[in-house]
């Protein structure tokens, strides 16, 4: 059975989004007196939506729940500024895409960013492609890990979960792709790294972009 269709996570695996994330984030601390973080540490904040993002970034004396969502508020409308100051693809991306959309696969984004950021990232810096589905967090759908937003995507696009790539740089994605019965596989190239994404079910490691095309030949038989 071959790949039909390949599902992407955004933030860490198509879009390099970590400085415009971190940036935001850390104005937003400032202006109450918080102490910021350096934009690496964002590395392992990213990936679980807005109020995780703050949660985490936010001192552990002034996590209440009053404070992390005036907290969220004030970072949509920073992060609306700036999302694409820094922001772009991962380099082999572009390439990527172009092979796939010439393989005739179909495309997909699911992200746990705002639907609203999600469907600005995509149509801003990947207009080029024609994504079938993009989805972002929104009350549609649970979060990632919940597969419920991935085996939608399956429905929406035609084809079976097992003939489906996900490609993503977390554990969460690992996570999300198993349990939708899909092919997991984890982006080095992210986030994240390979520890995190191998406890979490990856199938397969890839570190750029291209070797995605390795991958869609593959005798899955046994």
């Amino acid at each position: 059975m071959p790949f039909r269709a390949t599902i992407f996570d955004l933030d860490g695996t198509l879009l390099d989004t970590l400085d415009d994330i971190a940036n935001a984030a850390n104005r937003v601390l400032a202006a109450r007196g918080f102490p910021t973080h350096p934009n690496a540490n964002y590395r392992t904040f990213i990936g679980e939506g807005v109020v995780k993002l703050m949660l985490q970034a936010l001192p552990e004396t002034h996590q209440d729940e009053a404070t992390v969502q005036a907290c969220v508020g004030t970072y949509v409308q920073e992060y609306e500024r700036t999302w694409n100051a820094l922001t772009k693809p991962y380099p082999g991306v572009p390439e990527l895409l172009d092979a796939l959309v010439v393989r005739g696969l179909k495309l997909a984004v699911l992200s746990n960013k705002p639907d609203h950021f999600t469907q600005r990232c995509v149509d801003g810096l990947l207009a080029k492609w024609a994504f079938d589905v993009v989805l972002g967090a929104s009350d549609r759908f649970p979060r990632k890990p919940n597969p419920a937003s991935a085996t939608e995507i399956a429905r929406r696009l035609g084809v079976l979960a097992a003939e489906c790539l996900y490609v993503g740089d977390s554990g969460v994605d690992m996570q999300t792709a198993r349990a939708a019965g899909m092919c997991a596989v984890g982006a080095l190239w992210g986030f994240r790294g390979q520890e995190e994404l191998l406890k979490d079910g990856a199938q397969y490691l890839i570190k750029k972009p291209s070797e995605v095309l390795d991958l869609l030949n593959l005798d899955r038989s046994h």
